[in-house]
């Protein structure tokens, strides 16, 4: 991926998740190691509020039309509350206004399961609202699969990609 060509192959994809992985990992050790010093009650309500505000609505909304479209909104909260600026402006505001605490670390774990573990980041407007292909998407990953140099049946690029890729 890259500024011109803003999608993802299954490999890129792949390791975009493990960098994720490896911050839940982080976060998970540092929530375990201090498990007596969090506030649960905090933390839960930090871990649900993204949810609760930035996808449930838009979920119901989206099981609710029959047509499956949904306003703009719904995803705007969506990304809002899913953003990493979001979770570092609320746990800032938190710190300086409460006061620092573990029980912050139910955001980066919250969006970092998100990401890392159901593939989940921020929502286009152009796709439904639950994840499904959209087919000229299905269509364009059948017609963009690798080529290597030396492949014995060597396939061709969609046109105007280059056919060597990663």
């Amino acid at each position: 991926m890259d500024a011109k060509n803003r999608f993802e192959t299954k490999t890129t994809f792949a390791l975009s998740r493990l960098e994720w992985l490896a911050v839940l990992a982080v976060s998970l050790v540092l929530a375990f190691q201090h498990l007596s010093d969090i506030r649960w009650g905090v933390f839960v309500l930090l871990f649900a509020v993204i949810d609760v505000i930035g996808y449930l609505p838009g979920a119901i909304a989206f099981r609710r039309s029959p047509d499956r479209r949904i306003p703009r909104g719904y995803y705007v909260a969506y990304n809002v509350m899913h953003s990493l600026v979001t979770a570092g402006v609320l746990a800032g505001a938190w710190a300086l206004l409460v006061r620092p605490e573990w029980a912050l670390l139910a955001l980066p774990i919250h969006l970092m399961v998100d990401r890392a573990l159901f593939g989940n980041s921020l929502k286009p407007f152009g796709v439904p609202f639950e994840p499904e292909t959209d087919p000229e998407f299905r269509e364009f990953q059948r017609k963009y699969r690798p080529v290597f140099p030396g492949d014995s049946a060597p396939r061709t690029p969609v046109e105007g990609t280059h056919a060597v890729r990663a």
